[in-house]
Formats: structure tokens, sequence, C-alpha cells
């Protein structure tokens, strides 16, 4: 039997979508994007697709990305070791050279032009342009990992107000011009909620937050804030999802909308998180 859809159906489908690009347009939607949908060539393709979709029917759309295994692979080549502390990244100052060259060079560039390809606007730019990510070390024991002191959202700003989509790669830097490699779920957070986003989607390798971790049919789909921090507290939450999650919260405390942890290996999921009544993770939202 043939699975071809007909043009009605088309229509049907369009037509349906139609309250979303409503509730939407004209509204900041910031895109944390990283892990296997980053690394999968088909799965980036339908991301980039997916962000140029939502730009063309009027939503201000910012991509945050990281790069984590770029890094890694860069690192092995030019002979220096990865080594991790908490999930964390040790890095000295030749590995914040190298993460900077990859972030903002190889993967922020990459990114803006596949945009480009599948018609979209796109400028990349790193923390570091403008002073839009300011931080400071961490922990003197993993080096030049930053933590965030402040969020400069103005160039982000004018690239939206021109109909641009930012890239923008996870590098921060300080006062006297040193040069941090930040997470990029902490970055998108503090984005998101610097531009009051009206959502922030994390993509991710999991389903979403699950109530048994080895069950994948046992997402939440919807969650509270309130709701999520008791999950955190009684275990359900466990292992990376924590800083996620706290993330989240964090963000939706200062004043974005929704959050939503979903599983960026699934086709087009920004679509269908986006623009359908299913959804395609698990959302957080303020009490």
């Amino acid at each position: 039997m043939s699975q071809e859809i007909t043009n009605f159906q088309r229509a049907e489908i369009l037509t349906q979508a139609l309250p979303y690009i409503q509730k939407y347009y004209n509204k900041v939607v910031v895109v944390k994007y990283g892990g296997n949908a980053m690394i999968n060539e088909e799965l980036k393709q339908q991301v980039m697709e997916d962000v140029v979709l939502l730009q063309l029917v009027g939503v201000k759309v910012v991509l945050v990305h990281g790069g984590g295994p770029e890094i890694t692979s860069t690192m092995a080549k030019l002979g220096k070791e990865t080594q991790f502390v908490n999930g964390l990244r040790v890095t000295d100052k030749e590995s914040a050279e190298i993460a900077q060259m990859v972030l903002a060079g190889k993967v922020n560039k990459n990114l803006a032009n596949l945009l480009q390809v599948k018609g979209g606007r796109a400028i990349g730019l790193s923390g570091i342009d403008g002073g839009m990510i300011y931080a400071k070390m961490k922990n003197p024991e993993i080096g030049f990992v930053g933590e965030i002191t402040d969020v400069d959202i103005e160039p982000i700003e004018t690239l939206l107000q021109h109909n641009y989509i930012p890239v923008v790669s996870t590098v921060g830097c300080d006062s006297e011009g040193n040069v941090y490699n930040i997470n990029a779920d902490t970055a998108a957070s503090a984005i998101a909620a610097a531009l009051s986003a009206e959502r922030l989607l994390e993509l991710t390798d999991i389903e979403g937050i699950l109530r048994d971790k080895d069950d994948p049919t046992s997402r939440i789909t919807n969650v509270s804030v309130d709701e999520a921090r008791v999950l955190l507290k009684d275990g359900t939450i466990s292992g990376g999802m924590i800083p996620k999650v706290e993330g989240c919260i964090e963000a939706i405390e200062k004043g974005v909308k929704t959050v939503v942890i979903m599983d960026g290996r699934v086709p087009h999921s920004i679509l269908i998180e986006m623009l359908t009544d299913e959804g395609a993770g698990s959302m957080i939202y303020g009490n």
C-alpha cells in the first residue's frame, strides 16, 4: 500500500499546525543543540530544517550549541589526553584554546553555513563576541571551565531584530581576557533566561525525564518546578539529568515560560514538540 500522503492530507497537517504557529509567532525560542543529534549527519540535517522552518513562520530561534566530541577528537589529534571530573572536562590553558578553536571556529561556522544551505539566515557568534558571556573559573582543579557571571544579550537581540538566526558557541571570557569552556546546557539556560524566552528546548540523548531510568516508556510529559524538585530529592532524577533539570528550573525562575527536555534522536523532534499536540519530551513549567 502506498504511504504517500495526498495534497488534502498535507493541507490538513498544515492547518493543524496553525494554532501553534500563531502561539509562537514573534516569540523567542532557544534550542540547545548537542549530543547524538549533532553527531548523526541525517539528524543534523533535520534539526537544521526544523530551525529554518520555525524561522520562516515567524519564530525567533536562537541556536546554542556544544561540541564535546569534536573537542575530544581534536585534542586526540594534537596528542592531548582528555580527562573528566564529575562530568566536566579538565581544561588547561591550551585545552581552552582548542575548545575555542573547535567551538567558535569549526562547529559554529559549519552550523551557520548549514542553516543557510537550508534556506535560513544565520550568523555565528561565540560567548566572547560583544562580551556576551562573562565567566569566572568554576573550580581551579579543573582549570578553565567557566561559571557564568553575566550575560549580555544585546548581540543576540540585534540579530533577531534583523531576522537572523543567532548560532551561539559556548565559550566565555573574563575582564582579563581569559577564555573559558562553558557547559552548553548551563549557557543555554542563562541565555534563555536573559531573553525571557517563550520556550527552551534541550535536545538530549534520552526520551526526557523518566519515572524509571531503565524504562523509556515511563516518560513524564509535564512536570511543575515544585514537582521536579521532589523528583530530584527522591532520586527519580539522577546522574547527568540532575544538573540539566536544575538548570531548567533556574531558567524558569528567571523568566523562561517553559523548558522541554527532549529526545534529539527522534527525527524532526523540534517540529513534533513545537507544532503538534503530542509533544516530544518532558515539559517543565512554572508553578
